[in-house]
């Protein structure tokens, strides 16, 4: 999953606790849905048996937008006995055990038309404990998917325009210890003149009822669904035969009208996955795009598809968006790092077994990577952007040096499960998942590293290739997963290299030095420096995020209502006592405005005077005074004359 931006407030998603009366009230009433066409299922083996084998059918309800409510029916083959059914709970790309079970309503289960008891599992409340009565040979499920009805619940999933149906929330499966053979024949029900697309195979559509292809519920939760009434589809090429396409969903018609040259860029894209991977390891691929001010924002990798949320100018207003252009290229990364080579800890047997989060900082810090070079070699973004956001990701993990004495980069994989990505207190000092960005400048290190030992012959690029790329003995078109661990890694970057890099990237991930590691950007002959001019990207972060950026000076960000975002622990602003919960209200005696801020930080540089900020937090009011006298500072990059321009040819298109 792609964090949002190099810098945000930690954590955006708020979960709620319960669910309103009137939902558990409405959960009750019967479920008014076209039954699926029906599957022989295979037999099925539960109880004392080890794994799991059948076919479930399922079917989800898409029409009640009023409500937001997903309403599930599913018919699970069993045998009599004793049963456990499992809500899935550690789901892939999360990082986390964040199944939206809190979201689950209504559930009623049936044998032979008799209401079958359930209870939870005390210890494991993902869990339901029943027993199938003598004579069953079927299990008839029926549930509601409350979605979120406002941003405070969590994730928007559903507007009146646009749904996005992750399958792991309106599934309950019996608990085995592989779910491989564990099969699912599904369909959705649409709401009148919509679309779908899903990286599903459809066997059938008949009206809005549409029906997919037996898969099993593995691939089934790899391929969720995007579906909504203003809806177009566009191919953006093939790799080695199988189709790429882009299916966009949004609030409008007008929100669609991408132009030739933009969806050419998307188009290079592919060409240039191939040109940098050599293989594809899926038999189509399916970009989900929502272009929307109302349906939430993702960023979720799939094999064959990814989730991607963008706002709905994306294409409208293109000049202005280009920091939401990263986004495409980070998840298609994702199908090679994160799905088909997957960390050995994450290639589990089901949804309910923990996942473990070691080698983050290659799935995400090295897609990260490659999805920047992407974003660049495609001409999604310029280069002199790509360049800006390396150095504002340079300069962010640079700030947060005290956080860096106590805490390794290695131990930022398991913020996700410590934290569900909930805002922190002292982001800069507790730190969050810096593997993400802080994996970019390690991999960018490797990278300048390889080709100082090669003179410049190999980099990177061959290591993707090797690592990602044609496997002996699969097929091209093989999606199964090829686990690794951290010695895999380390033997193939000795292949292209011979180097001690077992030692290297251990210094890197458990270290705890003073700065950010910018050796491999000044390898590539590139240096972190300021200007006192927002460079184009940073602009970009601040339209985005809606916050005005004096992190590198001050050392705060500041919302649009004039809350305080972010306080670097021990810049100016720390040490003179501002906190995350303060307001601004007023800069050198007159009301808080960004300007003013920006106008009085310029003037300290002239006077050496300090600047008088008035706060307000909660109801109490104080004065204080912040002695800073460097100037407005926004990171960039410039040239080493005396070092290879390295970065130039790594972030260069190698397509025409």
């Amino acid at each position: 999953m792609l964090a949002a931006l190099s810098r945000l407030p930690a954590g955006a998603l708020l979960f709620a606790g319960s669910l309103l009366l009137s939902f558990a009230a409405l959960a009750q009433a019967p479920v008014a849905a076209t039954p699926p066409p029906s599957v022989a299922p295979a037999v099925a083996t539960v109880g004392s048996a080890p794994d799991y084998r059948g076919t479930l059918v399922l079917h989800v309800d898409l029409t009640d937008l009023d409500r937001r409510l997903f309403k599930v029916r599913e018919t699970i083959p069993v045998t009599p006995g004793p049963l456990k059914l499992w809500y899935p709970q550690w789901l892939p790309g999360n990082h986390a055990p964040r199944g939206p079970i809190d979201a689950l309503a209504g559930l009623i289960i049936t044998a032979n038309g008799e209401r079958v008891e359930w209870t939870r599992d005390p210890l494991d409340v993902y869990a339901f404990h029943l027993t199938v009565p003598p004579g069953a040979s079927a299990l008839e499920v029926a549930f509601q998917y409350a979605t979120p009805a406002v941003k405070e619940q969590g994730r928007i999933v559903a507007t009146p325009e646009i749904v996005g149906l992750q399958w792991n929330a309106v599934v309950l499966y019996p608990a085995s210890r592989s779910m491989a053979g564990t099969q699912v024949q599904a369909s959705i029900q649409l709401p009148p003149d919509w679309d779908a697309a899903s990286a599903l195979a459809e066997v059938a559509r008949s009206g809005d009822l549409v029906s997919y292809e037996v898969v099993p519920l593995e691939t089934l939760v790899d391929s969720p669904v995007f579906a909504g009434q203003h809806f177009r589809k566009v191919a953006l090429g093939e790799m080695n035969g199988a189709k790429v396409r882009l299916n966009m969903v949004a609030d409008s018609d007008a929100a669609l009208l991408a132009t030739t040259p933009q969806l050419t860029l998307h188009a290079k894209l592919v060409s240039e996955a191939q040109a940098l991977f050599g293989a594809r390891h899926f038999d189509r691929y399916d970009f989900l795009l929502s272009l929307s001010d109302q349906f939430s924002g993702i960023g979720l990798e799939h094999h064959r598809s990814s989730e991607n949320g963008v706002s709905s100018e994306y294409f409208t207003e293109w000049d202005k968006k280009q920091i939401e252009r990263s986004l495409l290229p980070h998840e298609f990364v994702h199908s090679w790092c994160g799905k088909f080579r997957r960390p050995a800890g994450q290639s589990v047997g089901n949804f309910n077994t923990p996942l473990q989060n070691e080698l983050l900082w290659v799935y995400e810090g090295q897609t990260q990577f490659w999805g920047q070079v992407l974003a660049s070699r495609s001409g999604l973004w310029s280069q002199p952007f790509t360049r800006e956001s390396i150095a504002y990701i340079a300069a962010t993990l640079d700030l947060n040096r005290p956080g860096r004495e106590w805490r390794s980069v290695q131990d930022t994989v398991y913020q996700p499960i410590l934290t569900a990505r909930r805002p922190l207190s002292h982001t800069s000092y507790q730190r969050t998942e810096d593997y993400y960005n802080e994996g970019l400048l390690i991999w960018l290190e490797v990278d300048s590293q390889l080709r100082e030992l090669t003179n410049d012959t190999r980099g990177m690029d061959d290591f993707a290739r090797a690592f990602f790329g044609p496997q002996a003995g699969m097929p091209d078109n093989s999606f199964a997963p090829l686990p690794f661990r951290f010695g895999d890694v380390t033997a193939a970057l000795g292949n292209i290299a011979p180097y001690d890099w077992a030692g290297f990237l251990r210094s890197r991930l458990d270290g705890h030095g003073p700065g950010a590691p910018l050796k491999g950007l000044e390898r590539a002959g590139w240096k972190l420096a300021f200007t006192d001019k927002p460079t184009e990207y940073v602009k970009g972060v601040e339209e985005r995020t809606k916050l005005s950026d004096f992190l590198f000076s001050l050392g705060i960000s500041i919302e649009k209502e004039a809350a305080l975002a972010e306080v670097v622990w021990g810049s100016p602003a720390f040490k003179a006592g501002l906190f995350k919960g303060d307001t601004l209200v007023a800069v050198n005696g007159l009301s808080y405005k960004p300007e003013r801020l920006k106008a009085a930080i310029k003037m300290a540089q002239e006077d050496q005077k300090p600047i008088e900020l008035l706060l307000k937090n909660l109801d109490h009011y104080r004065t204080v005074k912040v002695s800073y006298t460097g100037g407005l500072r926004y990171p960039t990059l410039v040239r080493i004359d005396s070092n290879k321009d390295r970065l130039t040819t790594i972030l260069s298109a190698k397509t025409p």
